[in-house]
C-alpha cells in the first residue's frame, strides 16, 4: 500500500514555513506522494455542491508543487485533482512540464471534470461538454509533451507549428482522473494511468470498484498504460486494520486529508499515520 497525503497546498500549508515542515517530514515517515487539490475561486456565500466556505484558502497547484519540488528529494508530486476544463490546457502543460522538469520528474497529473457551475461561470468557462473538452485537453497536453513536432487537431484544440520546451522529464507524464460517475471510470479506464476516489468509506469504494469494473467491460484499456491504479481518500482515520481492509478491497494507495490547522498537528498526524499504516 503506498500512502499519499492529500491537502499540501491548502489551510494551513498555504504558510510556506508549515508547508516545508510538513513535506519534509511526510517524506522521512516514507510518504509516497503529496496531493494538491483545487478550486480557482468559492462561491460566497457557500451554497451546495461547493464543499469549502468561501474564505479558505488554497495555493496554486503548480506553484505549490514546485515550491515543494525544492525542499524535497523523493516524495511524489500529485494534483488531486485539478479542474482540466476551466483550464486553458496549453498553459497548464507549460506549468505541469515546469513542475516536472524542477522535481526530476516526480510529477502526477491528476484531473477531473469540476461539478461547482458558479465557479465555472465567474471564470468564463461553459459547463457544458466539459467531459469531452477535458478528454480534448488532455489529448492535446500530451501531444505538446510528447511530439518532436507537436500539432493536434480535436474538437476544441488545434494547434501545429509550435514548440513548447522543456518537455516533461517523465515520457509518459502518469495521469489519474478523479470522479465518481460512470462518465468517470470510463475516462480512468480508457485514458489514465489510475483512477481517485475523494472522502470514500469502505462501501462507497467498493461501489466505485465495481463501477470501475462494469467501465472496463465498455471500453478497451490500452495495453500502455498497464493495470488501472487506485487512489482513494479514506472518509475515516487510518490506523493498521482499515489500511488492510482498503488493500484487499484493491485500493494500492490511501491519501488520507488531515484537517488541521495548526503545523504541530499536521506533523504529528503525519508521524502517527505512518507509524500506524506503514
Amino acid at each position: 500500500m503506498k500512502l499519499g497525503l492529500f491537502g499540501i497546498n491548502m489551510n494551513a500549508c498555504c504558510d510556506p514555513d508549515t508547508t516545508v515542515q510538513v513535506a519534509r517530514t511526510a517524506e522521512a515517515a516514507g510518504f509516497e506522494s503529496l496531493w494538491t487539490g483545487e478550486h480557482v475561486v468559492l462561491p460566497d456565500p457557500q451554497v451546495a455542491p461547493s464543499p469549502l466556505p468561501p474564505l479558505y484558502p488554497l495555493l496554486d497547484p503548480a506553484v505549490a508543487l514546485a515550491f515543494i519540488a525544492a525542499h524535497t528529494k523523493t516524495v511524489k508530486l500529485g494534483t488531486g485533482i485539478i479542474i482540466l476544463p476551466q483550464r486553458n490546457p496549453l498553459v497548464l502543460a507549460k506549468e505541469l512540464a515546469s513542475v516536472d522538469v524542477l522535481s526530476k520528474g516526480r510529477l502526477i497529473f491528476g484531473l477531473g471534470v469540476g461539478y461547482l457551475k458558479p465557479e465555472f461561470e465567474a471564470l468564463g468557462v461553459s459547463f457544458e461538454h466539459k467531459g469531452a473538452r477535458a478528454i480534448d485537453y488532455l489529448q492535446a497536453m500530451q501531444a505538446i509533451w510528447s511530439q518532436p513536432q507537436p500539432g493536434y487537431t480535436g474538437k476544441f484544440v488545434i494547434f501545429n507549428g509550435i514548440q513548447a520546451r522543456p518537455q516533461p522529464i517523465q515520457q509518459a507524464l502518469p495521469i489519474v482522473i478523479g470522479g465518481h460517475t460512470k462518465a468517470a471510470f470510463l475516462r480512468a479506464v480508457e485514458y489514465a494511468h489510475g483512477w481517485y476516489g475523494f472522502a470514500l468509506d469502505e462501501a462507497a469504494t467498493q461501489k466505485c470498484l465495481d463501477g470501475l469494473a462494469a467501465a472496463a467491460r465498455e471500453v478497451s484499456r490500452p495495453a500502455a498504460l498497464g493495470p488501472l491504479e487506485i487512489s482513494v481518500t479514506p472518509a475515516a482515520a487510518l490506523d493498521r486494520d482499515l489500511t488492510h481492509r482498503y488493500r484487499d478491497l484493491g485500493v494500492h494507495r490511501l491519501i488520507p486529508f488531515p484537517r488541521l490547522k495548526t503545523a504541530a498537528e499536521l506533523v504529528a498526524f503525519v508521524s502517527r499515520t505512518a507509524d500506524a499504516c506503514l
